[in-house]
């Protein structure tokens, strides 16, 4: 598994997940910057996303839903505060209704993803969530979403080795 760590800091209000793949960060970044690669892996492999929308510049907007194994649907969206390929993300995540708008069902959080090259071909990323309150911390950690996006990190790696990918041009 590609996942290093995940920490729960309270005091902080943060839940951080560290993982490290086998590849050089521009194509670490692809999984985020290529809406097909993201659904791949965002969310659990019993939920998998299909991404309606999918804008990655600064307040542009990301919005998917995730089908669970009854068939049931879970709306989500992402707000894009800033991008610095293939480095850095940072976005504001939520709940959404079937249309996409945020829906407020539960708290939004607010989320930075670092990529560091370790070496030429090994990247480690680092996703931070920031709740707004313990409450909605307890609540979020609650429903299982420390678990969640760990197994969907998790995913990665698969994406990575079943995708082709020379020096920015992705061949899926």
């Amino acid at each position: 598994m590609t996942v290093l760590s995940v920490e729960q800091d309270p005091v902080a209000l943060t839940l951080t997940i560290v993982s490290e793949f086998d590849a050089p960060a521009e194509r670490v970044w692809q999984v985020w910057a290529d809406a097909r690669q993201l659904e791949r892996w965002w969310g659990p492999p019993n939920y998998p996303a299909t991404v309606v929308a999918h804008d990655l510049t600064p307040e542009g907007r990301v919005t998917y839903y995730m089908t669970g194994p009854a068939g049931e649907k879970n709306y989500g969206w992402f707000r894009i505060i800033s991008v610095d390929p293939p480095r850095a993300l940072e976005f504001e995540a939520g709940c959404a209704d079937d249309s996409g708008r945020p829906s407020g069902e539960l708290p939004t959080t607010s989320v930075e993803v670092l990529l560091i090259a370790v070496s030429p071909d090994k990247t480690k990323m680092t996703i931070t969530q920031r709740f707004a309150s313990t409450a909605d911390m307890e609540k979020l950690i609650g429903i299982g979403q420390d678990e969640g996006m760990t197994l969907a990190v998790g995913q990665i790696d698969a994406v990575l080795a079943t995708s082709t990918w020379n020096g920015g041009v992705n061949y899926e």
